[in-house]
């Protein structure tokens, strides 16, 4: 089981974010003593005390980090929105408002609870060795690709637990009544059946066409600005030292390579392995005597007739051995090592020759007869065959040791000769790179110090952008440092018209193409309220929350909340950009009883009746501890990203 943790340490990780990590992505490692406002304009307050701007800056930069060191792909742009940073911010509410009511109630985590809650993740719980102790090198390195040690993952567990005693007491003991758990997955799971004309945005696009006085009417629109912005870029030079750019530079005697072969043998030795059938005549240890000496007559007569008869071995094994599931394919045993067999049984098998049977074998199983069938491994590599992998590794292990003294050496030049990234490329022999277009945000597919946030932050800070100086070395990964440089900088501009008339062309067209598809559909909808009965095209379908039928689900929520005292009913959809669409409601019923079973439905009731309960205490808190939301929040939503 530990060789599949450490084989697969990076699925574990992804495993590990979704499992536990859910908090820190969305409200960043903010602990309750950082309740005291920084010089930072406050965003939120909470008991008196405030969430600052950078306090909010930092949790939109860690939850954008976190995910994207799990899925290097993710675009960054998913996260730079208001609704996101909204999120973030409310997740940080929350956090200090269960913090100070937790606090307030005098509640606590104690040791032997917070050794149950890390226990009950899976993937630390496969941390446990077969003697019951805990793997607490595979546990760090875990936690450390996460960029956490045990103790700040450990204190944000013991802060989320006593978190969650606030709201369980609520949420994990509401009880729903069958009756009206029925009544509620009656309402939920109705059936109606309807028809549906839509009218698609789409198929009026070839009747509009859009004058040059609409286009610069929507380019002008002051809400429309943000549409045309073309953000920030630079070109810029940088430099990565890591551990693969030291190795380079180490020369290692071939005295040194053959002296560490020699020392090192049996790890370029394959283990022999031996590939085995038997015939085994069952023979408890604890049976009598004569019973033993009875089962071990039989295998001397078996033995007899196969030095006879040599080739009908998998026959009799068949015939005559109590071993099933070996039985059945000849006495097969397939390949195995040392340590796989009882003692006596390894011992004899790795006694013989290819193709040669041996005497009977006495076990605690009974008596076995054993024809060795194939041998593998045994042999040793030459030092020429492992020369490369015992360089490469002995160059690791110098370069590891050579890194940190490197890394102050790199991390002083490039701050102190701040003009300019050669000096540093040059003394450790490093490639300068460079780059064009470089934005706050990572590209998509970018990847080492192109697609870390901190870095980035740099090269767009103040000093950075308005004196292209060198930035202070960041680590952007384990064991690798980057420094970089502005040498052309763009600022943020709004594009002019002429860049983005097709784009505007496009976006007042399905804006035009929208509201004629809402004008015919409205029109429609007054024929229909007229003459309900009207012929309708499409046919009927019978629509439920569980059955949507490939219904969008904007239509299926409109029908299903539309008032039904009078059939057939007839409602109008407004689906935005996608256009406009009538339904008819012909006939109501009940759910179907094939829906769900009952216990569940009302154990499902009880939860979501216990959450409802959580919620409205929540509420309560939020209100009894004065937490709000402050004007300067909406201005920060609206700011670029954070990375």
């Amino acid at each position: 089981m530990f060789d599949f943790v450490r084989k697969h340490t990076r699925l574990l990780q992804f495993v590990l974010v979704l499992l536990i990590f859910p908090s820190f992505v969305f409200f960043g490692i903010q602990g309750y003593t950082r309740f005291a406002g920084g010089e930072n304009e406050a965003v939120a307050k909470v008991d008196g005390h405030n969430i600052t701007q950078s306090e909010w800056t930092a949790a939109q930069r860690e939850q954008v980090e976190r995910v994207r060191r799990q899925m290097p792909g993710v675009d960054a742009k998913l996260f730079d929105t208001p609704e996101m940073k909204k999120q973030v911010l409310d997740g940080m509410i929350r956090e200090r408002v269960l913090m100070v009511a937790a606090d307030k109630a005098h509640l606590v985590v104690t040791n032997e609870r917070l050794q149950r809650e890390l226990l009950a993740i899976p993937q630390l719980a496969q941390l446990k060795k077969p003697d019951g102790s805990f793997d607490v090198d595979a546990y760090k390195a875990l936690l450390s690709a996460q960029g956490m040690s045990p103790e700040m993952f450990e204190a944000r567990m013991r802060q989320d637990a006593t978190q969650r005693q606030v709201l369980e007491g609520l949420s994990g003991t509401a009880f729903g009544a069958a009756g009206s758990a029925n009544a509620a997955f009656d309402a939920l799971l109705q059936q109606r059946d309807v028809q549906v004309q839509r009218f698609d945005a789409k198929d009026y696009l070839a009747k509009v066409n859009p004058s040059d006085d609409d286009l610069q009417a929507y380019y002008k629109a002051p809400e429309n600005a943000a549409q045309f912005q073309a953000p920030e870029q630079a070109t810029i030079e940088y430099l990565v030292l890591d551990l693969d750019s030291i190795k380079k530079g180490i020369t290692v005697p071939e005295e040194e390579l053959r002296k560490y072969y020699t020392e090192n043998e049996k790890r370029y030795t394959t283990p022999e392995e031996r590939r085995a059938s038997h015939i085994l005549v069952k023979a408890e240890k604890s049976a009598p005597a004569a019973e033993r000496e009875k089962a071990k007559a039989k295998a001397e007569h078996l033995l007899a007739e196969l030095r006879k008869a040599p080739a009908s071995f998998a026959d009799l094994a068949r015939k005559n051995s109590d071993d099933p599931g070996s039985a059945q394919r000849g006495g097969d045993l397939d390949f195995f090592g040392r340590g796989a067999m009882v003692k006596p049984f390894e011992d004899a098998a790795f006694g013989l020759k290819q193709g040669e049977i041996g005497g009977v074998v006495e076990s605690d199983f009974g008596y076995h007869i054993i024809q060795v069938t194939g041998i593998r491994g045994g042999g040793k590599k030459s030092f020429e065959q492992v020369r490369a992998e015992i360089e490469d590794e002995a160059k690791k292990q110098q370069a590891q040791s050579r890194f940190a003294a490197a890394a102050v050496d790199f991390t002083n030049m490039v701050y102190e000769q701040a003009d300019s990234l050669k000096p540093a490329a040059e003394k450790f022999k490093l490639e300068l790179r460079s780059a064009a277009d470089v934005k706050r945000t990572p590209a998509p597919g970018a990847s080492g110090a192109l697609a870390n946030a901190k870095f980035l932050e740099a090269i767009f800070g103040a000093d950075s952008v308005k004196n292209k100086r060198n930035i202070e070395a960041v680590e952007v990964g384990p064991n690798q440092l980057a420094s970089g440089r502005i040498v052309q900088y763009s600022p943020a501009r709004q594009r002019a018209f002429d860049e983005v008339k097709a784009m505007v062309r496009e976006r007042v067209a399905a804006k035009q193409a929208s509201a004629l598809a809402r004008k015919d559909g409205e029109a429609r909808l007054a024929e229909l309220q007229k003459t309900p009965d009207a012929a309708m095209p499409g046919s009927i379908v019978t629509l439920s929350r569980a059955a949507t039928k490939d219904v969008p689900r904007d239509i299926v929520d409109a029908a299903l909340r539309a008032p039904v005292a009078k059939l057939p009913a007839v409602l109008g959809v407004e689906q935005g950009a996608q256009g406009y669409a009538v339904v008819r409601i012909t006939k109501v019923s009940g759910r179907d009883p094939a829906t769900g079973d009952a216990k569940q439905m009302q154990a499902q009731y009880g939860q979501a009746w216990g959450d409802a309960e959580a919620q409205a205490y929540y509420a309560a808190l939020k209100q009894r501890f004065h937490a709000e939301t402050l004007p300067a929040a909406a201005k920060g939503a609206s700011a670029p990203a954070a990375n």
